[in-house]
C-alpha cells in the first residue's frame, strides 16, 4: 500500500547542477514534537529541509522535489564525495531522538518508510550498499537514525544492506572501511574510531565501542562481498 503524501513544502533547496541522485539517507527529527519538527524543516530562517518526513502514524510529508537537492545532511562524506546532498535524497523520520527521549519507531512508520523508499529506489540508479545513515556520512558529528533504527527490517524488504555470511577481509580493516564508503582521516575530519562507531551503529548495534574487533571485520568482510554482488 503506497503512503499516505501530505504536501508541505520547503523552500530550503536549490538545484542539483546536473548531478545523479545515487544515496538515500534517513534521519531521525531529534526533536520533541513532530510539529517542531515539520515547522522547521519549512523554515527559511533555518537552512534545513529534507525531501520528506515520515511520521509515527504512517504520513508521509513532501518537502522538497526529488530532482531538486535539499539540505539535510550538512558536512558530509561518503565514497569520496564531500556533498552528500548534491547526490542524494533525504527523508526524516519522526523520533525525539538521543536528546529528547530515544525510543523505538513505530510499526506504521517503519512500513510506510519502506513503501517510500521503494519507490525511491525504483526511481533512481541506488545500490542497497548506498542507503545509509545520517551518522554513517557524518560520523562526527551526527548519531542518527541510531542504534534502534531497524536496519536489518528495512534489508529484507530491499532497502538497503545487512551482512549475511561472514567472511574474512583480505586488506587492513581501515583500508576496507574507507573502500567500503566511510570517509575519515586524514581526507575527512573524522578520526578513524568515530568513524569505527558509525559502522557499528549502523551495522553492530549491540556494541558500539569504537573499536575495529574480530565481528566488526566479519561483518565487514560480508557487507563488501555482498555490495559487490550485481
Amino acid at each position: 500500500m503506497a503512503p499516505k503524501l501530505v504536501h508541505m513544502p520547503s523552500p530550503n533547496h536549490d538545484a542539483r547542477a546536473g548531478a545523479l541522485v545515487d544515496i538515500l539517507v534517513l534521519h531521525y527529527t531529534g526533536m520533541k514534537t513532530a510539529a517542531e519538527a515539520l515547522a522547521r524543516l519549512c523554515d527559511p530562517k533555518a537552512k534545513v529541509s529534507a525531501h520528506y518526513t515520515v511520521d509515527e502514524d504512517g504520513r508521509v510529508y513532501v518537502h522538497v522535489p526529488e530532482d531538486a537537492r535539499a539540505w539535510h545532511a550538512g558536512v558530509s562524506h561518503w565514497a569520496g564525495a564531500p556533498d552528500v546532498n548534491t547526490r542524494s535524497i533525504g527523508i526524516e523520520i519522526v523520533n525525539p531522538g538521543h536528546e529528547f527521549g530515544y525510543r523505538e519507531f513505530a510499526a506504521p512508520q517503519i512500513a510506510a518508510l519502506i513503501d517510500l523508499a521503494q519507490g525511491i529506489l525504483e526511481r533512481h540508479a541506488i545500490p542497497a550498499h548506498r542507503v545509509l545513515g545520517h551518522s554513517d556520512v557524518a560520523p562526527a558529528r551526527k548519531l542518527d537514525p541510531g542504534e534502534l533504527f531497524p536496519w536489518k527490517h528495512l534489508a529484507e524488504f530491499g532497502v538497503g544492506l545487512w551482512p549475511a555470511v561472514k567472511e574474512r577481509l583480505s586488506a587492513p580493516f581501515d583500508e576496507a572501511l574507507r573502500f567500503f564508503g566511510y570517509g575519515f582521516e586524514p581526507e575527512a575530519d573524522v578520526s578513524f574510531e568515530k568513524a569505527v562507531e558509525a559502522f557499528q551503529r549502523h551495522f553492530r548495534p549491540a556494541r558500539i565501542d569504537g573499536r575495529a574487533d574480530a565481528e566488526c571485520e566479519a561483518i565487514l568482510a560480508a557487507l563488501l562481498a555482498q555490495a559487490e554482488t550485481p
